[in-house]
């Protein structure tokens, strides 16, 4: 089906006299859940009737009591868990034909024709060869009277999608695995708990983190929090690695760094295909420097702990395009992975990301190094690249004579210092001085700027807030004294680092060209605000830390009610007109109804909503979730639905009402946050400095073209510059949103997952797409 076309199928009657599966298999990661919990939720909507599988493989072999029916109360209260709470286990007894062959006759004799599998790359494969052996392993069942003709007829055919959940992200097609996110939060923990204890005693603290033979994990984490130097198998070291090390670590000491960091993959290696162990690595720098030098190996605490936001979000969505792909699937299909892709769902053929994984092995095993990095993805490779340049210390000799300046905008968030670092640090290997104006618009008109310098920003990607200070006023009103500051302090160029305020700052800067010939230099907009408001980008930098406080918040909420029971929950998150954080975090924490500006609701709707709840209290679930973007109604405010559900709902449940206000803003960023916010700074000064060698003309600086004032924005699948002067018309200035958002096509999976009897109409269909022809290139 093409991705234009509305369903001809009632999405309700699609499942009606199917059986669907749900098994996890391999290791187990955080979001297992979310997606189990969406696959048995959407697969009942259908109208289909689903099936756990419990112990993974094993149970499917055993059969019996290991499958048994699911309903929609069974997967309640599980979202929050880590792990897997239908059980995981390694089977030896499927990789014989004869488990295979039990495992088949189990199914036939339920009639199970669709088999949805979370789990690794070996869980995958190993469902692929039970699909393409599918007939044989019937005609062999009839034969032995084990099956009646009628009941392979039947099922002749079965059809598998998988989605895949290890904490490694090592499965190529996919850019974030579930388990991965979550993985990231557990040993960021970690890094930001050890930075404190090394700080005090001048130590250098080595980090092995989990991956097997992938290091993603190890490179994120170095680039989330500013590592000295990181180990992984995708890229080993050069020849003479151990001095170039130790040279690295005595610089970082001489420069005032009281800590050093080195991250290690646990499958990191030497050029010559050696292991590269922690221990190596501490007796290297304690012989060589006679540094005070500590090992951690975090093991499996990075796989524990409940899932995060980004986890529980990726889970769900991916359960819902699980069952869909189930339902669509003909014999004719291969075999598909449900994965994202940006901000996207895609299908996937299994056997083609499966080819490509077996490829990066094959590429490290010949030591084709840089083939590897590409195999892994975009992702990786961004990661990479972006690693070895801030890595990289020692400035340029050649200095550029430009003069950039970085300041944040609008209400603080976490992730702006992460941005701002990454920009000064790129800004000085490109050559340039690098200026910090303090307390927004209103420093740059008061002349608050001063230089800053690298180790001046040391240690920022973990601090939440602002560190350079930041206010809410627009240039508008100081338009004169900004230009003169502009001149006085010769800046060439100007990073503006905020929210809904800072895209408007920059429209006024733009607009303030034609009178102040000081305003015409490269500018770049990078959006940092909890609302995600800001036109131009499907994500802000501090969107994700908010969304995991609120959905932290709202699951000690929830468990508070499992004591008491027959109670609702009334929760307000921040936003402004935005109702990103409450749609968000609504599918992640599993309310029941998020309340938002976009979505216009009446009195009738509140009373559906009330009549949901009160149906609610009769099953076994016997509390309610109800949050509510703060700007969502201006006459339902949080105290009107309070009031009109504890009236409705007297004698059946009671109510509570939390606004969790300002905690939205404050905290440590999540990996997320740290990862894009260095992402988007070391970028968008590249682009300045490319800008800038556009615009130098008779010896100096002049940009009044309207691509020379852009938004960095993170847009379906890639980082992208776009004119401010050209995001006007997709933004509504009064309520400060832009006029299209791309989390709205996700609200109907919330009702869906919620017991709403809604049509999936805005459900958008997602064709195969091919890994394999990307690849042409690197073919050798």
């Amino acid at each position: 089906m093409s991705k234009g076309q509305q369903p001809t199928t009632d999405p309700t009657k699609m499942g009606v006299g199917r059986s669907i599966a749900v098994l996890t298999s391999g290791g187990d990661a955080q979001g297992m859940n979310a997606a189990v919990r969406a696959t048995v939720r959407v697969g009942i909507y259908t109208g289909a009737k689903v099936f756990f599988v419990h112990e993974g493989y094993q149970g499917l072999v055993d059969g019996g009591e290991y499958i048994r029916p699911a309903t929609w109360e069974s997967v309640s209260m599980m979202l929050q868990l880590g792990g897997t709470v239908i059980g995981s286990a390694r089977c030896k007894d499927f990789r014989s034909r004869e488990g295979r062959m039990k495992a088949a006759c189990n199914l036939v004799k339920l009639g199970i024709t669709n088999l949805c599998v979370i789990g690794g790359d070996g869980s995958l494969t190993g469902a692929n060869q039970f699909r393409t052996e599918w007939s044989g392993l019937l005609a062999e069942l009839v034969r032995a009277g084990k099956i009646t003709e009628a009941e392979a007829k039947k099922s002749s055919h079965l059809n598998i999608v998988g989605m895949v959940g290890s904490i490694d992200n090592d499965f190529c097609g996919t850019d974030m695995t579930i388990g991965t996110d979550s993985a990231l939060h557990r040993i960021i923990e970690v890094v930001d708990a050890i930075t404190t204890t090394a700080q005090s005693h001048q130590r250098t603290f080595i980090l092995e983190v989990m991956g097997r033979h992938c290091g993603y994990l190890a490179l994120v984490t170095a680039l989330a929090c500013g590592a000295d130097w990181v180990f992984i198998p995708e890229m080993p070291p050069d020849e003479d690695w151990e001095n170039h090390l130790c040279r690295r670590l005595a610089d970082q000491r001489a420069r005032g760094s009281r800590l050093n960091v080195i991250i290690v993959a646990e499958g990191a290696m030497a050029r010559d295909g050696k292991l590269i162990s922690s221990e190596q690595i501490k007796k290297l720098v304690t012989d060589r420097l006679g540094f005070d030098t500590r090992t951690t190996i975090l093991g499996h605490v990075q796989r524990g702990g409940t899932p995060s936001a980004f986890d529980r979000i990726l889970g769900s969505r991916m359960g819902v395009e699980a069952v869909m792909a189930l339902l669509e699937a003909t014999p004719e299909t291969p075999a598909c992975v449900v994965s994202l892709s940006g901000n996207q769902a895609i299908r996937l053929p299994l056997m083609e990301c499966v080819q490509v994984t077996k490829d990066v092995t094959a590429a490290m095993a010949e030591g084709r190094f840089e083939d590897a990095i590409k195999l892994r993805g975009k992702s990786f490779e961004n990661n990479w690249n972006t690693y070895k340049l801030l890595g990289h210390i020692n400035p340029p000799d050649v200095k550029s004579n430009i003069n950039v300046a970085i300041m944040n905008i609008g209400a603080p968030c976490a992730g702006m210092n992460a941005a701002v670092r990454a920009a000064v640090r790129m800004g000085i290997i490109q050559g340039h001085n690098m200026l910090a104006i303090s307390d927004g618009f209103d420093g740059l008109a008061e002349g608050q700027i001063e230089p800053i310098t690298w180790t001046g920003v040391s240690g920022w990607t973990g601090k939440g807030g602002s560190m350079l200070g930041t206010k809410r006023s627009l240039p508008s009103k100081m338009l004169e004294e900004i230009s003169q500051n502009i001149a006085k302090f010769n800046i060439h160029a100007l990073v503006i680092i905020g929210g809904f305020e800072a895209y408007v700052g920059g429209l006024e800067l733009v607009q303030a060209r034609e009178k102040y010939e000081e305003m015409c230099i490269p500018m770049v907009v990078i959006p940092a605000t909890v609302s995600n408001n800001v036109p131009g980008s499907d994500f802000s930098i501090g969107a994700d830390t908010a969304l995991n406080t609120i959905t932290s918040t709202c699951d000690r909420i929830k468990q508070s009610a499992a004591g008491t029971k027959r109670r609702v929950f009334i929760v307000e998150t921040m936003g402004g007109y935005c109702g990103y954080l409450a749609t968000m975090a609504g599918l992640a924490a599993g309310a029941d109804v998020a309340y938002i500006f976009e979505e216009k609701f009446s009195i009738r709707d509140l009373e559906v909503n009330v009549e949901h709840l009160v149906e609610k209290m009769k099953t076994t679930v016997k509390r309610g979730l109800i949050l509510r973007n703060e700007k969502s109604n201006a006459n339902y405010t949080t105290d009107f639905i309070f009031n009109l559900y504890s009236e409705e709902g007297k004698g059946v449940f009671d109510c509570r009402k939390n606004v969790l206000g300002h905690m939205q803003q404050g905290g440590t960023p999540t990996p997320f946050d740290r990862n894009f916010g260095t992402k988007m700074g070391a970028k968008s000064v590249l682009w300045l400095t490319d800008k800038l060698k556009e615009c130098y003309r008779h010896g100096r600086i002049f940009a009044n073209t309207p691509d020379s004032a852009c938004v960095l924005g993170m847009r379906k699948r890639a980082l992208t510059f776009q004119p401010l002067a050209e995001l006007k018309e997709d933004t509504d200035f009064e309520h400060r949103i832009p006029k299209t958002q791309w989390w709205m096509k996700i609200r109907p999976i919330m009702k869906i997952l919620a017991k709403y009897d809604i049509m999936l109409d805005t459900y958008e269909h997602v064709d195969m797409e091919h890994l394999i022809k990307k690849r042409s290139p690197l073919m050798k």
